[in-house]
């Protein structure tokens, strides 16, 4: 009989900012406890690792609270971000022409479960 593992999640859609600049952050964490996690989320000087940091913590406090799952035991077992839609903004440019400013955006999401 298989045993399911449970788990809980946070999802952050629409943040400003290209779901290339968080994986590279994302990528620093994946499979860690939290407090370790926690803890390279908080001296890595990226501009993702203050958002992701903030929805680690709602991860955790849903696994507290909706899931009754024990916050020593979680660790990160997905972390991914994926494009979200671009905003398209117009710059102007030399002789009268225009250039395309593309404002990418990301949906992040975190799950985490328990170690046994």
């Amino acid at each position: 009989m298989e045993e399911t593992v449970q788990t809980a999640q946070a999802t952050l859609k629409y943040a400003r900012i290209s779901a290339r600049k968080v994986k590279i952050v994302a990528d620093l964490i994946r499979g860690k406890d939290i407090k370790e996690a926690l803890a390279i989320l908080k001296f890595t000087p990226k501009a993702a690792s203050d958002i992701i940091e903030k929805l680690l913590k709602s991860a955790i406090a849903n696994a507290e609270n909706n899931h009754n799952m024990d916050s020593k035991k979680l660790y990160i077992s997905e972390i991914y971000a994926n494009q979200g839609p671009t905003l398209k903004r117009i710059r102007p440019a030399a002789k009268g022409s225009a250039v395309r400013i593309r404002k990418r955006t990301s949906h992040i999401t975190i799950v985490l479960s328990e170690r046994d």
